[in-house]
This record gives C-alpha cells, sequence and structure tokens, in this order.
C-alpha cells in the first residue's frame, strides 16, 4: 500500500457528502413535523411555524450546494453552507428560547395565547381549538418538538460549518 494514500474510512467526508447529509436530515427532519401536524394531529403554534423557517431554506440550498460542489464551484457551495450555519445556529437559539416559554423559564411572546383562523359552517363559528406556545404538546426523552428542534439545528449548524473545510 502506498504510504501516501489513507484507508476510506479515516478520509473527512467531502463538501459534496456533507450538503448531501444536510439536505437528508434537514428534510427529513421538515417531513417528520410536517407528519406529525397531519398525520399526528399535533397543530404548531406561532413559534413552531417560525422554527420551520430553517429547514425550508436549507433542503433546497443545500441541495443547490452538492450540484455545486459536484460541479466544481465549490466556492459558492461554501457560502450557501456558512448561510445554512447560520440560519440553523439563529433556529437552536429559538428552540431553546421555545423550550424555555413551555419550562415557564421565561414569558413567551404575545402570541403565545395562540392565533388561529375561525372556521364557519352553516350554524355560525365553529370551535377552533388554540395552540398555546406555552404548553408542550408531546415530549420524548424530557425534550419536547422545539427541544428536539434545538438539538438538531445545532447539529446541522456544526455539520454544515464542518462542512465548509472540505476541500471538494
Amino acid at each position: 500500500m502506498d504510504a501516501s494514500a489513507k484507508p476510506i474510512l479515516t478520509r473527512p467526508p467531502r463538501l459534496t457528502t456533507v450538503s448531501a447529509i444536510v439536505f437528508a436530515v434537514a428534510a427529513a427532519t421538515i417531513l417528520a413535523a410536517l407528519a406529525f401536524e397531519h398525520l399526528g394531529g399535533y397543530a404548531p403554534c406561532p413559534l413552531c411555524l417560525d422554527q420551520r423557517l430553517a429547514y425550508y431554506f436549507a433542503v433546497p440550498a443545500s441541495g443547490v450546494a452538492f450540484l455545486l460542489a459536484r460541479g466544481h464551484a465549490t466556492g459558492i457551495a461554501r457560502l450557501l453552507l456558512v448561510l445554512i450555519a447560520l440560519a440553523f445556529l439563529v433556529n437552536a437559539g429559538l428552540g431553546i428560547y421555545h423550550s424555555g416559554v413551555e419550562w415557564k423559564w421565561w414569558p413567551g411572546p404575545d402570541t403565545c395565547a395562540g392565533a388561529f383562523d375561525l372556521k364557519w359552517d352553516e350554524g355560525g363559528i365553529v370551535d377552533t381549538p388554540v395552540i398555546r406556545c406555552d404548553e408542550a404538546s408531546w415530549r420524548f426523552l424530557w425534550l419536547s418538538f422545539a427541544g428536539w428542534n434545538a438539538v438538531v439545528s445545532a447539529l446541522l449548524a456544526g455539520l454544515a460549518v464542518y462542512g465548509t473545510a472540505q476541500k471538494r
């Protein structure tokens, strides 16, 4: 074996690989959130909807970064990963803030009482549930949706930063 050749398992992932991983994890996360909403019946509060914006940006941006990195336009791909990292850092902070609101560590925004659309039928207004930002509708391992969003967002931000340092 050539002394300069490294085994495959010790090579750092390429920019294309990191972009693909960011794409896959971000897409899976937002699809899971939408599944919990539409299939599981967990309606999002205004803060939950705000936390989705980073994913709506990162999924197409990481896909474009992947394609650019494959086409050797690595400078633009790195720039996109930096923007993705910044979006997820802000999103992690928003998830921590939202979790703190749920744990009653600090007050939430005025919209925390829940914004909703009035629904009408033949008899008038139909009862519409109010979705509150300060009540966790679900927890797993002591973390709510907002808590898990903070964890995933921080991991994606770190991965995107790591990806910017890769050569190809």
